[in-house]
């Protein structure tokens, strides 16, 4: 007699948002990324009673934007995209809400600190032993996930990423054994290494994605039913040359600050990367903002490395190059990266994005220019651009949650699991 196999259980969720890792991390990223940056106005102009002998406020804010804000964009896009990729079902429903709440308890311990609220632990660094148990904990969770899919069908090219979120958990404990031990430069180390490895995931799955969206968008069907398809050029080399100069620049700027060896890997990694950019250069990029969106992050990322390059010779602020390679790599290409996920998994027109989505973009690079370029002319402002810059990306976030919330927060139209 012959077997039948029944068709396995439909995966559900009590609530849409919790279908799938980019709904529930994409919307509290967002609205995140709006409650931190309106904390930091406060911190930076000095109208909180955060403790600055515990941590410094620079660092408070550095870490929010990396570990806080940024890893919960990665989270919603790998825990999304690794089902894709493996075919095995990632965490959804409360198993989805259990991960995520690991990662909210650890960001309100961080927001209260900010304000310089004690809530009985007797000491400003009490709040951040809390946050370290959960932050850590959220990590973990999110890498044996991961791990357990790409284990279960053998897919070991996913490995690199992997071992970027093992050693991002490195860098993220060695914030809060620094909190711990009253040593600022073992925080200063694990909130950049945090933000490189970042930079380092957004080369890695850029190099993927961006020219496979821009093939998408951008491939039509004629009148006779002809697919006229647009192929990029993309290259092995420039893929192993980007990763590995950009190694080496990060060793350069945070372990051997030598003026000519960091000059030159700067440059390497940001003509390697212009170059890539050619290759998936197109002129109808301009005609669809998901996609010339993409190609700007990915050239602001280069111009800030060039700005690292110059920076020994000029005498700028390293930290000019920093927030320039910061908003481009993780503001500007995690919105858009968010725009276009959230309309392909939700199952709408990805040739159809919100009317905002143009005056989101818009604002990011106000942020760029505002933070970075302004600066560089004129520092007699600064406080002025920096204020512009951080009410530019609350006004970038605002108008995500506005466009993006309603339809994270419903069903699919074609009544799909997603």
């Amino acid at each position: 007699m012959q077997a039948i196999n029944l068709p396995s259980k439909p995966p559900s969720a009590p609530h849409p948002i919790l279908n799938l890792g980019f709904r529930l991390f994409f919307s509290a990223g967002a609205i995140f990324a709006i409650v931190t940056m309106a904390l930091w106005a406060f911190v930076f102009t000095g109208h909180t009673d955060i403790n600055a002998q515990v941590l410094n406020p620079l660092y408070w804010h550095g870490h929010e934007m990396i570990y806080g804000y940024a890893l919960a964009i990665v989270a919603g896009f790998l825990l999304t995209a690794v089902k894709t990729w493996t075919g095995v079902m990632m965490p959804h429903g409360y198993k989805l809400l259990g991960i995520f709440a690991c990662w909210l308890l650890a960001r309100l311990g961080w927001l209260l600190f900010g304000l310089g609220i004690d809530v009985g632990f007797g000491s400003g660094a009490g709040l951040l032993y809390v946050a370290a148990a959960f932050d850590l904990l959220f990590m973990g969770l999110m890498a044996f996930v991961i791990c357990r899919a790409v284990w279960q069908v053998k897919q070991y090219k996913q490995m690199g990423i992997l071992a970027k979120l093992i050693l991002l958990t490195l860098g993220n404990g060695l914030c809060y054994w620094g909190v711990i031990n009253a040593d600022m430069n073992v925080t200063k180390i694990g909130i950049y290494l945090g933000f490189y490895l970042v930079i380092g995931l957004v080369l890695t799955i850029g190099r993927r994605v961006v020219p496979f969206f821009i093939e998408r968008g951008l491939s039509t069907t004629d009148d006779k039913g002809v697919v006229q398809t647009v192929t990029l050029y993309n290259s092995k080399i420039q893929d192993v040359a980007s990763l590995l100069l950009f190694l080496a620049f990060f060793i350069a700027d945070l372990f051997y600050p030598n003026p000519y060896f960091l000059t030159v890997t700067a440059l390497g990694v940001a003509s390697v990367n212009i170059v890539r950019l050619i290759g998936w250069y197109h002129h109808g990029i301009w005609k669809k903002p998901l996609l010339w969106s993409l190609y700007v992050a990915f050239l602001g990322m280069c111009l800030s490395f060039i700005l690292y390059a110059l920076q020994p010779w000029l005498g700028y602020s390293h930290s000019v190059a920093v927030h320039g390679l910061a908003i481009a790599g993780i503001g500007m290409m995690t919105v858009a990266m968010m725009t276009r996920v959230s309309l392909g998994h939700t199952g709408r027109s990805i040739h159809q994005p919100p009317n905002l989505v143009n005056l989101m973009y818009a604002f990011m690079v106000l942020v760029f220019i505002s933070r970075v370029l302004l600066p560089l002319a004129d520092m007699s402002h600064y406080l002025l651009w920096v204020m512009i810059a951080q009410g530019a990306w609350i006004a970038c976030f605002v108008l995500f949650c506005i466009s993006y919330l309603p339809m994270l927060a419903r069903p699919r139209p074609d009544g799909l699991f997603g």
